[in-house]
């Protein structure tokens, strides 16, 4: 009798994407107002699109802040250029771009019933959803991640593309480019291997040169193999049947907003689970904390990172739930999809939670120290499973003392 394979695929982007150089501006000019401003309020979308002759860079949105504004085009045009796109044949001169701003001030009618601090009150209706699973747990490279393998992988390798183009180690790469891996499930949450990899990366036009286009596509390749796949697959996830594509047409010379307009906002689910876990359909980038569609993604995933990790069950999703204008979530759900640990139910779970996390807008805020401009390293590469440095991703940080009270009950 034959089976299915069981099998799982994310994707991911690089940080000279088009959405995800738009996430990048956004997350920019947020930050540099947060530094200024602690309690400024700032949600700001961007759209760039290029042309052979011209490229565009346009920022709208709301932001009230105490002091003089920041320079928001200089902050975007150092920000595109940060991101390698300093001429026209890469997609995009960020020196040279027109750079548009419709920018107004929050609307009162919200602003007045956000309120600061302790009494701050959600800015927005909605859900949001946080998970967490072990099954990264198996690999002592991934140890602590709690992560969709799939996710992990994808976000990983994009991580690397950037890196290592930034590093020099591929010179000839260019910003724009992309990653998806598949996983082969031997059973519910147990990964056996990595099925495949699909990488899309933008390059010089090297055909002269190298002798052909099936030789360059041959290099980048090999390249690609050594450099990327290599240094962030663990090596008992490949194999000789592991199914690797880069770049499937051939060739990925014009690429950038040249090729494709960007948006912020428009990678929800490359920044979060990979589409493992549910998804509220809130974006993140350019949206400061008071906006419950970040802060409490990221509190949903940080209770439900602690519930993995303190073993009371191998898989968590969190859905809170907010009204705008009142303090309290206007509901809060555990699932665990049967994989809580023998004798603890979801209810009993639940009540953990809510006894040990405040999901309250501005506790959130304050138990994981959001007022801070930390939000730039997460425009690109996935908002979680990501490694704490310094003040950045303080809700992928373990609480010892919540992990035993979620333990103790």
């Amino acid at each position: 009798m034959s089976h299915e394979r069981l099998l799982f695929t994310s994707e991911s982007v690089t940080s000279g994407h088009p959405d995800k150089l738009c996430d990048a501006i956004s997350d920019a000019i947020l930050d540099a107002c947060i530094a200024q401003d602690p309690g400024a309020r700032v949600a700001c979308e961007t759209l760039v699109k290029g042309t052979e002759a011209h490229s565009h860079i346009v920022l709208a949105g709301e932001i009230s802040i105490a002091g003089s504004q920041p320079d928001y085009e200089a902050i975007a045009r150092s920000t595109a250029a940060s991101i390698g796109y300093t001429s026209q044949d890469v997609g995009m001169d960020a020196n040279s771009c027109s750079v548009d701003m419709l920018i107004s001030t929050q609307s009162q009618d919200i602003s007045r019933g956000v309120g600061e601090g302790s009494e701050q009150k959600a800015g927005d209706q909605g859900m949001m959803f946080g998970y967490a699973t072990s099954e990264s747990e198996v690999y002592p490279a991934l140890k602590g991640k709690f992560m969709p393998l799939s996710a992990l992988l994808s976000q990983a390798l994009t991580r690397r593309l950037t890196e290592a183009r930034e590093q020099g180690v591929l010179p000839w790469a260019r910003p724009d480019g992309k990653a998806q891996v598949t996983i082969e499930y031997g059973g519910y949450n147990k990964p056996r291997r990595v099925w495949a990899i699909v990488i899309a990366i933008q390059h010089d036009d090297m055909s002269a040169e190298l002798g052909g286009e099936e030789a360059e596509h041959t290099f980048i390749t090999e390249q690609v193999r050594e450099h990327v796949i290599d240094a962030v697959i663990p090596s008992e996830l490949i194999d000789s049947n592991t199914d690797v594509i880069v770049n499937g047409t051939g060739r990925f010379v014009k690429g950038g907003p040249f090729a494709d307009a960007g948006l912020t906002g428009r990678k929800i689910i490359v920044d979060t689970y990979g589409g493992m876990g549910r998804h509220g359909g809130g974006a993140f980038s350019g949206k400061d904390p008071s906006k419950v569609d970040r802060s409490a993604a990221y509190a949903a995933r940080w209770a439900a990172k602690h519930v993995v990790a303190a073993g009371l069950a191998d898989l968590c999703e969190i859905q809170l739930a907010y009204a705008i204008g009142v303090i309290d979530p206007v509901s809060i759900r555990v699932m665990t999809n049967g994989s809580a640990a023998s004798g603890i139910t979801e209810d009993e779970i639940t009540r953990r939670v809510r006894n040990t996390f405040d999901f309250r807008p501005g506790a959130m805020v304050a138990d994981l120290g959001l007022l801070q401009p930390i939000y730039s390293p997460t425009s690109a590469g996935g908002h979680f499973g990501r490694e704490p440095v310094g003040n950045t991703f303080p809700w992928e940080r373990l609480d010892e003392t919540r992990l035993t009270a979620l333990r103790n009950g």
